[in-house]
Formats: C-alpha cells, structure tokens, sequence
C-alpha cells in the first residue's frame, strides 16, 4: 500500500496532476474530477484547499511557474545575457506558453481576464531580475537607460512568444539572434 501523503508533498502532487490534466486536456475539458483521479485522491482533499477549478488552475500555473524559475545569465555583455536567458526560456517554456495562451483562452472568457493577468503570477521577482540584466549593461556603458522603456525591455521576450504562438514549437537560434541583432539592440542603443 503506498504511503499517504500530507502537507506540503500533497499539495504538490495536487498541483502537479493539475497542471499535467491542464496541459494534456485543456481548460473545456479541466475538471476537479479528472484532477482527483490524475493525483489518486479524494474530492474532499482537493476541495479543501481549493474551491473550484478557476483557483485550481491559477494555483497549478503558479506552481508551474515558482518551480520553473530561471535564473537570469550574467555573461559581460547584454547581447550575451538576453540570449542566454532566451535560449533557456526557449527550451523550457514552449509548453507553459502554449498552455497559458492556447488552452487557456475559456478561461480567459469566463473569468474576464488575459494572459497578462497571470503574468502577474510571475511576480516582482522577474521584473526585478530583469531590470539587474540591464543595470549591468548600462553600467558597461552598452547602453542608455533612457533607451529602455519597459516595452524595449519586454521586446525580445514579447517576440519570442510570438515565435511559440505560431509554431507550438522551440524557436531556431538563428531567429532569437535575428530578434536580438535586428530587432531589440538597435532599439536599446
């Protein structure tokens, strides 16, 4: 007989068989049910915690996305570290992107809000890293602050979204250099 989970190990293995039913299924088709069965417990033990699946589902994204976290590079130069940071949000993000954007969009209408709402899932937390990334560019002297408005900063990030939005797939590292060496550094400088 396996061991009972508790705690914090339960809450996990809830949010993890959340997210795996919300990525193979869907929002139409995410239900408590299916959720219960994935992580092989009760209803009680799911309703406990959270009351129906529109709260499930932002608590699994930000599960998803607090044990996915990247670290932002430090590589002495911005060309550098923008894109070593999209290199890896390249080969780990695809899914989470389609997920969030794709299979997301009955959320989105029935609760009233967008993609950019969680976003804010994200936290402070990645604003703040970023913003490090271009402190230390503009302390090397690579750019002016004054360049970087916040729709700059977000530029190549925003460009590669877009790239998983259209594929459902990994980007070519030609076209995140393209994005970087066309694009986002004539913009910053």
């Amino acid at each position: 007989m396996p061991e009972r989970r508790r705690g914090a190990a339960l809450e996990k293995a809830l949010l993890d068989a959340a997210w795996e039913e919300l990525a193979s299924s869907g929002y139409a088709r995410f239900t408590m049910d299916a959720v219960v069965q994935r992580a092989g417990t009760s209803p009680p033990v799911l309703y406990r915690r959270w009351s129906d699946r529109d709260e499930l589902v932002r608590a699994a994204i930000a599960h998803v996305l607090d044990k996915n976290r990247i670290e932002v590079p430090d590589t002495g130069s911005l060309r550098g570290d923008v894109l070593a940071l999209m290199r890896e949000i390249n080969a780990t993000r695809v899914q989470l992107v389609t997920v969030m954007s794709v299979h997301l969009a009955g959320y989105y209408q029935e609760t009233g809000t967008s993609p950019s709402d969680l976003r804010g899932l994200l936290g402070a937390g990645r604003e703040r890293a970023l913003d490090a990334l271009f402190d230390r560019a503009v302390d090397r002297g690579e750019i002016k602050p004054e360049h970087l408005t916040p729709r700059i900063k977000s530029l190549p990030f925003d460009l590669l979204r877009h790239e998983f939005l259209m594929t459902f797939a990994p980007v070519p590292d030609h076209v995140l250099e393209e994005i970087i060496d066309t694009v986002f550094l004539p913009l910053a400088r």
